[in-house]
């Protein structure tokens, strides 16, 4: 109890400019755990989604079946489904148009690098902050300590005789700034770190995905294309 309030009495008794650092430092540390939050849960729905479609695309049902209960779902799908949807749409676009095998294969693939982009785009959403934030933090911390100290030995300046009760109260307060960029930097860099493997092993999925799917698509291109 006594620590708590020791802590908060010098969080009180800071300069203004290590308030404010450690305002912006506390704001930074919210919003990364939000941040935190709502990305594990983005990404979790993400993996299980890949997992439950590629299960039943593996399956070996119609493709044209498969394509008519995706489009049923409307816009809010999960990522997959939108890249197998955009490829299989515009293969069986360019098919009607009895257009070049080579054209109507690129055309699928087009379309599903597209959706995957904007899949990950959204993914990836917010990592960036979080890099940020890890990156920064402890930098930002260190100048509040840097100037909580300068304030500190500068109020020393006009007393005759300096003693460590008179020192460690605006050396302790200075620390504080570092202690809050750390507590800021490290869960963000956790995070980043995990958010970005598995979004790095989605994409790979994907790429996985796209790859033989085209090459399924191509046995389903009519012959008189290939003429």
């Amino acid at each position: 109890m006594t620590t708590d309030f020791s802590v908060w009495q010098l969080v009180a008794e800071a300069s203004i400019v290590v308030q404010c650092i450690l305002g912006l430092l506390l704001a930074a540390s919210i919003t990364s755990w939000a941040i935190i939050f709502r990305k594990r849960r983005v990404l979790s729905k993400a993996q299980a989604a890949a997992d439950a479609f590629e299960k039943r695309f593996w399956s070996g049902g119609d493709l044209s079946a498969i394509y008519r209960e995706v489009s049923a779902n409307g816009d809010d799908k999960p990522g997959m489904e939108t890249v197998f949807e955009a490829g299989f749409r515009e293969f069986s676009r360019l098919r009607k148009q009895d257009a070049d095998t080579g054209f109507v294969l690129e055309g699928a693939r087009r379309a599903m690098r597209v959706s995957q982009v904007r899949e990950f785009d959204r993914l990836e959403e917010n990592l960036s902050f979080l890099a940020t934030v890890g990156s920064t933090s402890p930098y930002v911390g260190l100048f509040g300590t840097v100037w909580g100290i300068m304030s500190a030995f500068q109020a020393l300046g006009n007393v005759h005789a300096a003693t460590i009760a008179m020192v460690a109260p605006g050396i302790s307060e200075a620390l504080i700034a570092t202690a809050m960029g750390l507590i800021a930097a490290i869960p963000a860099v956790v995070a980043y770190n995990r958010f970005s493997n598995q979004v790095e092993r989605l994409e790979t999925r994907f790429d996985t995905f796209v790859d033989e799917f085209s090459s399924i698509l191509q046995r389903h291109v009519p012959a008189r294309s290939a003429a």
